[in-house]
């Protein structure tokens, strides 16, 4: 079966990284799959939270929402419900995760990084694209704290790796890479990878949903994300070129 947009198998959406989208945080990033549109932002406090004072170690943690009308139908703000949903936790715990693997804490110094991942517009792969984005936000927070010499460390040795991610999945038999919602929606198999630059693993969320999958399968989809990922670190080097 064709891809609803006429992709290759193994060929990701166009993605674009646009930096300094918005003029008030250290570092924001405007990031685009395709259709997706994440809004990643990178705030930065002096000081960490009180249990981690004293320690001599930073803190990165994140935060997902995504717009009332960022989908077809326009749902309820988490803040009117008057509780987060746990979809939005897990998603928000999984992108500090991420960020957290790309840092060195101890180099970063006694200072606080939030990325704040708003989707503008959901097609798919709204969580990996927020990280991937977060991570070119969370550079620009970096290296606005070493223009000001707030740093523990060199520079150099903070953002010691880059971290991207990537959807795959099974449809109709087909192992594809970064699924659109028509496909994410139809999936057998669904995954999330979190890779380095490098072609290393931070995580892998995978779901048979419409049954199990064999391990040949699983092999497929993470050679998929593997080379999704670094195209995607290329693309993330690329934006940050001066």
């Amino acid at each position: 079966m064709a891809r609803p947009d006429g992709r290759r198998p193994d060929q990701l959406r166009p993605v674009t990284l646009t930096r300094g989208w918005s003029s008030h945080p250290e570092g924001s990033v405007l990031v685009e799959f395709g259709r997706t549109r994440v809004l990643c932002t990178a705030s930065v406090t002096e000081g960490v939270p009180r249990w981690r004072k004293g320690s001599g170690l930073g803190w990165v943690t994140a935060e997902y929402a995504m717009l009332p009308r960022a989908t077809n139908t326009r749902s309820d703000r988490e803040s009117v419900k008057g509780r987060v949903g746990g979809r939005t936790h897990e998603i928000s715990r999984l992108i500090g995760r991420s960020l957290r693997a790309s840092i060195d804490l101890k180099a970063l110094g006694e200072n606080s990084i939030v990325l704040d991942c708003d989707v503008l517009q959901a097609d798919g792969g709204t969580r990996t694209a927020a990280i991937t984005g977060a991570y070119v936000a969370l550079h620009d927070a970096v290296t606005w704290l070493a223009a000001r010499k707030s740093l523990a460390g060199k520079p150099e040795n903070v953002m010691h790796r880059s971290v991207a991610a990537i959807s795959v999945g099974v449809i109709q038999g087909e192992p594809r890479l970064d699924l659109d919602y028509a496909e994410d929606v139809a999936a057998e198999v669904d995954m999330n990878v979190v890779c380095t630059g490098t072609g290393d693993f931070v995580e892998v969320q995978g779901t048979g949903e419409a049954g199990v999958f064999a391990r040949e399968q699983l092999d497929a989809l993470l050679d998929l994300a593997v080379a999704g990922c670094v195209d995607l670190a290329e693309a993330q080097r690329k934006a940050l070129l001066p």
